[in-house]
C-alpha cells in the first residue's frame, strides 16, 4: 500500500446525479441530486432497476421511520439506526419488539453505496434485500411482508406516494425495499475533518498527521516502518472493508478456535470463513460505541488495546493481523502490534477526525414524523 494515496490532499469535489427511471412518467419525480464526492471514487452501486429519485427517497425516508413496519407498532428501522449515532443505537446487541435481543449489534448505515455486502455476516448482497430482512426477523420487527403491504395499502397517505415514486399505487414488497434502499443511498458522510483535509480546506495537527500515517501503514520492522495496521482491513479514504465479494470480511482475533462464532461461514458454508465478520466503515466511529459485531468493547481505547495486546490466535485469523507487528516476530510469539503510547494516542486522534457533524444533524436524514 502506498501511503501517499491517502494523505495527499485532493482538491476537487463534483456532483453526480442518478439516471432517470424510464418507467415513471411524473414530472414531479426527478432524479435525486446525490452529492457524490470525487475523492470517494466511482466504485459504487447504483442499480439500473432502482434509480434514486426525489419521490423514491421521500417515500423511503417515511418507511425507514414508520413503526407500522413492526408487529406491535413500536419499532422502525430508525429505532436501531439513529442519526445522531451514525445510524446505530448505542447498544451492544440490537433490541427489537418486546425487548427481544438479537445476535449482533446494529451496524452503522453510512456510505452504503460503496459497499457490496450487508450485515455482519454478509448474508445480503444488496441494499434492497437488506432493507427487508429486519422486517421479517422475529427478533427485530416480527412481521411478514404480506402484512406490511396490507397495512401500508390501507393507510391513505401511502398509495399516492407509491404512485408518484413507482408509477403504481398498488404497494408491493419489492417497492418497499427499493424505496428504503433509495433513502439509505442518500446517507453519505463526506465532510469530516479528514475529508476537509483531503480537499485542502483543513490543516491537520502534527498528531492528526501521525495518526493518518499510522492508520494506513502496515508495519515492517525489518525496515523500521511503523504502522497501526488499520488500513489493511479498513481500506482507503472510505475506511470500509473491501468492496469485492467477501474480501471485506476478516477474523480479527476476538476469539480462539474453541470460541469462534460462525460469522461468514454461515453464508458461504466454508470452514475457512469461520470467525470472519464484515469490516465496517469507520466513518463517525467515535459516536458508534459499543464496538465489534457483538458490542464487546465500550471504547475506542479498548478496541486499540485489543489489536495491540490481546489478539487471539485461531486457524482463520487474518494473515495481515497475524503478521502485523512493529517488532520482529518469531514462531510462537503472541500476536501484538507493539505500538507506543504516543502512537496509540495519534491513531485515536485520527479516528475522531472521521466524525462528520453535518451528517449527524442533516435534517434530510431525520424522522419526518417527529413534528406530526
Amino acid at each position: 500500500m502506498k501511503l501517499n494515496l491517502y494523505i495527499v490532499p485532493l482538491f476537487l469535489s463534483i456532483l453526480f446525479s442518478c439516471c432517470e427511471n424510464p418507467t415513471i412518467d411524473d414530472e414531479n419525480n426527478q432524479p435525486y441530486p446525490l452529492e457524490l464526492p470525487s475523492h470517494f471514487g466511482r466504485n459504487f452501486v447504483l442499480p439500473e432497476n432502482n434509480p434514486t429519485t426525489t419521490k423514491g427517497v421521500e417515500l423511503g425516508r417515511m418507511l425507514f421511520y414508520d413503526t407500522q413496519l413492526s408487529r406491535d407498532h413500536s419499532t422502525s428501522c430508525g429505532t436501531c439506526h439513529q442519526q445522531s449515532l451514525s445510524f446505530t443505537d448505542g447498544k451492544a446487541l440490537a433490541e427489537g419488539i418486546h425487548g427481544r435481543v438479537g445476535e449482533f449489534s446494529s451496524m452503522a448505515i453510512v456510505n452504503a453505496m460503496w459497499q457490496g455486502k450487508f450485515f455482519w455476516d454478509g448474508r445480503s448482497g444488496s441494499l434492497e434485500d437488506q432493507a427487508l430482512g429486519p422486517i421479517e426477523n422475529v427478533l427485530e420487527m416480527d412481521m411478514t411482508l404480506d402484512e406490511v403491504v396490507e397495512r401500508l395499502q390501507s393507510d391513505p397517505k401511502y398509495p399516492p406516494i407509491f404512485e408518484k415514486a413507482f408509477g403504481s399505487g398498488v404497494i408491493t414488497e419489492e417497492n418497499i425495499g427499493k424505496a428504503i434502499a433509495q433513502f439509505e443511498r442518500t446517507l453519505i458522510s463526506s465532510n469530516s475533518k479528514y475529508d476537509q483535509y483531503l480537499k485542502g480546506s483543513y490543516i491537520p495537527t502534527e498528531e492528526e498527521l501521525l495518526g493518518i500515517q499510522l492508520f494506513f501503514t502496515h508495519p515492517e520492522p525489518s525496515i523500521n516502518l511503523r504502522g497501526g495496521n488499520c488500513g489493511d482491513c479498513h481500506l482507503n479514504i472510505l475506511t470500509s472493508g473491501d468492496f469485492k465479494g467477501f474480501r471485506g470480511f476478516h477474523n480479527n482475533g476476538l476469539d480462539d478456535d474453541d470460541n469462534l462464532k460462525e460469522g461468514l461461514s454461515d453464508v458461504t458454508g466454508s470452514e475457512f470463513d469461520k470467525g470472519k465478520f464484515k469490516a465496517p466503515s469507520l466513518r463517525n466511529i467515535a459516536v458508534t460505541a459499543p464496538y465489534m459485531h457483538d458490542g464487546r468493547f465500550n471504547t475506542l481505547e479498548e478496541v486499540l488495546e485489543h489489536y495491540n495486546e490481546h489478539v487471539k490466535d485461531s486457524k482463520t485469523l487474518d494473515a495481515l493481523i497475524r503478521e502485523g507487528s512493529n517488532e520482529p516476530i518469531f514462531p510462537g510469539d503472541p500476536v501484538k502490534l507493539h505500538l507506543t503510547e504516543k502512537e496509540k494516542k495519534a491513531i485515536l486522534t485520527f479516528l475522531n477526525m472521521l466524525t462528520d457533524e453535518d451528517f449527524l444533524t442533516n435534517p434530510a436524514f431525520s424522522d419526518p414524523f417527529i413534528n406530526e
